[in-house]
């Protein structure tokens, strides 16, 4: 009879870390149940080595073994043995207070590779190391290499989140401004960006760096500097000025920013090859930037308001009178004229002729209408006036109302992109266009207005399909920034190539591809039940191929999204064993890379959006979507393993594959849309050969017996 394997027991293999020949690694059975201290102890004694509290076992070259983490070890997992974190605390400690430069160099090194590990950083933190490395940094003597490190290293430590950014001194925070104003190392600017920018999002002290670090600084970094790292953590700290700036500030920011040096310095860091973490930072820059416009967006327009009522008068002068100036009426004067401006008011296409700030109560889009209006009036007077008056001649049911179609259209655009709205943790969907003119939404409204009256014209529309309208307008304008267009006049020309009819020839071709088949024939029926478990098994098919291929998933600690740290996930293509582990930005680590592994039976169950622990975290800030989900292993010591997925479809694809793998069903609503397309195309083609065929909807009635059988024919 075999014997009952335990469950607590996994074998696997440590090493000396110094590879040492006479230290030969061993094969150990090792225990979950049985302390680490008495574990080491026993590798200590088989090779000889004395004082086993000195030691500690490693993961990776990084991450100590620990009581919390120990259920991470599983069969087949090689670690080290090497100092403990204590032991190697006090070893570089020693020799950054006493030694040489080159050992304080090698030192910094090694403490820049071990801070990546919260236990170690916790422990060196504890041992006062941190304030050794804040006094290396501080100096004014310290060699070039050895302060490159030691920002590196501090840097490190302070990403754990265990050490307030409010304990640092003026001083030090000046030391940093010094190197971003100097003429220092690109990776001593780098660090110095990264720490500056940290101060201003997670202390108190962020006026120092608001008063030291001037715009013109961080562009003038941009402009000169080398390493896209450097570029990037810039625009970071700009984007951290912003947040943190009142409303005043930042608009002085963003007119700096919109002037046309500042922005062919922001548009020389667009390239087709940068980063995902330099594309964030961009999106985080255009959403604070168009952000600006949100308080014209939710200010209804006082009645009272002359500078907006002068602009509604501008508006109706700019199309009704040649010269453009109005002479002013005295009062009889004006009541003569008051039904003539009335109908000019009509003409314009607002609801309310008689008083059309009115219009403007709306919010959104409120007075950002009346800005884009005028806008467009004062700066292509010509397109102006020939929409305004090519509508007047048009017979009244077929008029484009100029004032109301302009409202809704500035409503529109709010809502594409999003106005108003908090930057999210993973977006990167920005448009190099906005960093091309000192007034681009603006200038993007003046481009679809004209686009909106000429789809008015091609529909044939009334008033009455104001709706269908701007469906086909909106859609015009979400295909056309597809791709992100590099300029408003590559825009522009791509926009104009989605006419009206191309729409509709789109629209057809796209629901023709995913219509359903609305037979309800009953032997259509019976084929659908018949084709479904093929479907629904091709489905499961290509979610588990997408595990396989696995995804590269974005590190958060504390709710908060941690700059370019990655972990990458995939399933073994025996579907038996999910393997994880530390990546990097660009490559797709292999499955023997991938040192972490959750076998697929030991995972009890997935737990998705608000149920998992981690999204607890997230609920105090702004989250966009509930994009996370969990799987929780059958042993209640292992922790959770937490997933925040970059976009919905990944999201979708991997709990459906996680949902097969525990063989329960697909719940997604990506699964029931390729469920339904599928089914349809594999509909469509088994009855290629039907075509012109009438299928009824019922069965034919089966024939009546015939009165005998005689005609049965013997040969």
């Amino acid at each position: 009879m075999p014997a009952i394997k335990d469950s607590h027991i996994v074998k696997i293999a440590v090493e000396y870390v110094d590879n040492t020949p006479q230290m030969y690694p061993q094969l150990i059975e090792f225990d979950q149940r049985q302390p680490l201290s008495a574990i080491i102890q026993n590798l200590c004694s088989s090779w000889g080595i004395p004082d086993a509290e000195s030691y500690a076992l490693q993961f990776d070259g990084i991450n100590y073994v620990t009581e919390k983490n120990r259920n991470e070890v599983k069969n087949g997992t090689v670690l080290k043995l090497r100092f403990s974190p204590s032991k190697t605390t006090n070893d570089i400690l020693e020799k950054l207070r006493s030694g040489t430069d080159d050992e304080k160099v090698a030192e910094l090194k090694e403490l820049q590779v071990l801070s990546a590990d919260n236990t170690f950083a916790l422990e060196f933190i504890k041992e006062q190391g941190l304030r050794l490395i804040i006094a290396l940094i501080e100096d004014a003597e310290c060699e070039e290499r050895i302060l490159n490190l030691a920002l590196c290293s501090f840097v490190q430590l302070m990403e754990h989140g265990t050490i307030s950014w409010d304990i640092l001194e003026a001083s030090f925070i000046m030391r940093n401004v010094a190197f971003i104003n100097g003429s220092s190392k690109p990776e001593i600017i780098q660090s110095a960006l990264s720490i500056l920018e940290n101060i201003v999002q997670s202390s108190n002290k962020y006026a120092l760096v608001e008063k030291e670090i001037t715009l013109e600084t961080l562009l003038k970094l941009l402009r000169d500097a080398t390493r896209t790292q450097v570029q990037q953590n810039a625009i970071a700290l700009l984007n951290a000025l912003f947040i943190k700036a009142d409303d005043d500030k930042r608009r002085r920011l963003a007119s700096t920013l919109g002037s046309k040096q500042y922005r062919s310095v922001i548009n020389s860091v667009i390239t087709p090859t940068m980063g995902a973490e330099m594309a964030h930072q961009l999106y985080v820059l255009q959403t604070l930037t168009l952000g600006l416009l949100e308080q014209r967006m939710k200010t209804a327009m006082d009645v009272q308001d002359q500078d907006a009522q002068e602009k509604i008068k501008e508006l109706r002068r700019i199309a009704f009178e040649a010269d453009g100036i109005e002479p002013m009426p005295d009062v009889t004067a004006r009541r003569q004229h008051g039904s003539s401006y009335s109908s000019h008011y009509k003409k314009l296409g607002f609801k309310c002729d008689i008083n059309p700030a009115q219009d403007f109560f709306e919010t959104p889009p409120g007075t950002l209408a009346l800005d884009c209006m005028i806008y467009f009036a004062r700066n292509y007077t010509q397109s102006y006036t020939k929409v305004v008056h090519e509508n007047s001649c048009r017979a009244d049911e077929h008029e484009c109302p100029f004032g109301r179609t302009s409202i809704e259209l500035v409503k529109v655009l709010c809502d594409i992109f999003r106005i108003g709205e908090s930057p999210s943790e993973q977006g990167q969907e920005f448009y190099p266009m906005f960093f091309t003119h000192d007034h681009p939404f603006e200038e993007f409204f003046c481009i679809c207005i004209v686009v909106l009256n000429k789809t008015w014209k091609d529909m044939r529309a009334t008033t009455e399909d104001f709706v269908k309208v701007f469906s086909v307008v909106r859609e015009q304008i979400v295909r056309s920034i597809v791709g992100r267009p590099a300029s408003l006049e590559d825009f522009k020309a791509k926009i104009h190539t989605f006419t009206y009819n191309t729409i509709t020839t789109l629209r057809q071709q796209e629901r023709t591809s995913r219509e359903e088949c609305e037979s309800t024939a009953s032997a259509i029926v019976s084929l659908k039940k018949k084709i479904t478990p093929e479907i629904r098994a091709l489905i499961k098919e290509q979610r588990l191929g997408y595990l396989i291929v696995g995804t590269r998933f974005c590190k958060y600690s504390g709710g908060k999204r941690e700059r370019d740290k990655y972990w990458y996930v995939r399933l073994s293509p025996n579907h038996k064993v999910i393997h994880y582990g530390d990546c990097d930005e660009k490559t797709v680590p292999t499955l023997e890379e991938l040192s972490n592994k959750l076998p697929v039976i030991d995972i009890r169950q997935m737990l998705v959006g608000k149920e998992c622990p981690h999204m607890k975290e997230m609920r105090s800030k702004k989250a966009s979507t509930p994009l996370g989900f969990s799987l929780v292993p059958e042993s209640s010591e292992q922790p959770t393993l937490d997933f925040i997925a970059p976009d919905e479809a990944t999201f979708n694809y991997w709990t459906d594959g996680i949902n097969a793998l525990l063989g329960q069903p697909m719940t997604s609503k990506q699964q029931e849309e390729d469920f339904e397309t599928l089914l349809s195309m594999e509909i469509k083609l088994r009855l290629l050969d039907t075509e012109g065929v009438d299928i009824s909807k019922d069965p034919p009635a089966i024939p009546p017996e015939p009165e005998n059988y005689d005609f049965c024919f013997d040969s």
